[in-house]
């Protein structure tokens, strides 16, 4: 029996941009072993894995080294696989089970909206070797329950920084925000992330890292509404609406492989 998997860029609208998530529709569960050899093989920053259950579809997502709590790219390419091949149809809300709870993704036009939980940051110091790693001299730290935070005083400090990934990787560190406002016409925030120690040195485009951006540039800012940019080689385009605990991050999605698994082992 063969398993349907697809690759989707997902916040953006052409193809080879954005960020690349590979998407599984499983007949039924299969165990973490199987998922994490299967992620490993696609090689990207996530592969979802879904399966239809009471009231929409459980959802999960490994990285090629390790399983994460929440994803935004990956819930964004589920969400269009779901209405590109009719297991939804465009009016329906795609709802989704996952170790984050509830997620609910709505069509808006061309457009896809994710319901996701607010991660907002506490201020910290810095942890020991960071700055080092990183190179730069940060205005602000922060951090999520997983991940730090640190506002540069520049876009291009932002779009230049070039990070030790090997010192990166030896800090047991998971990922790292980097954010300044933005001086490009049409957004008003920028970021890139950083998780050599889940298996990716520089993610493309982090859809959850938005749910602790968002509540940020609102206290900076002083309003909800935003259209960030997260500045990798690939780039991509993230619009953001804070809703108090909720955060809602909008995007566009293209498919650019369809395919089957067809060696369904669990080895």
């Amino acid at each position: 029996m063969s398993i349907e998997i697809y690759q989707v860029d997902a916040f953006t609208e052409l193809p080879f941009k954005g960020n690349p998530a590979a998407v599984c529709l499983l007949p039924e569960p299969r165990d973490e072993k199987w998922m994490q050899n299967v992620a490993r093989e696609m090689n990207l920053s996530e592969t979802a894995f879904l399966h239809r259950q009471e009231d929409g579809f459980n959802l999960r997502w490994f990285t090629p080294a390790v399983e994460v709590e929440l994803c935004g790219h990956a819930t964004l390419a589920s969400a269009h696989i779901l209405w590109e091949t009719g297991l939804l149809n465009e009016k329906e809300q795609a709802r989704f089970h996952t170790l984050s709870g509830l997620l609910t993704a709505t069509r808006r036009g061309e457009e896809i909206e994710l319901n996701f939980p607010a991660r907002p940051d506490e201020p910290v110091n810095t942890p020991p070797g960071l700055i080092e790693a990183l190179n730069i001299v940060p205005k602000y730290v922060g951090k999520t329950k997983y991940d730090y935070l640190l506002e540069l005083d520049s876009e291009g400090a932002v779009r230049t920084l070039s990070p030790d990934f090997a010192m990166l990787k030896a800090l047991s560190i998971r990922g790292i925000m980097i954010t300044s406002v933005a001086v490009t016409q049409g957004f008003d925030f920028v970021s890139r992330f950083f998780a050599p120690g889940a298996g990716i040195d520089e993610d493309p485009v982090t859809g959850a890292a938005h749910c602790c951006l968002g509540p940020f540039w609102s206290r900076r800012l002083g309003k909800d509404e935003f259209v960030a940019y997260q500045a990798s080689a690939r780039g991509g385009i993230v619009r953001v609406r804070v809703e108090g605990e909720r955060v809602i991050l909008g995007g566009l999605a293209v498919t650019v492989l369809r395919g089957e698994l067809t060696d369904v082992s669990s080895q």
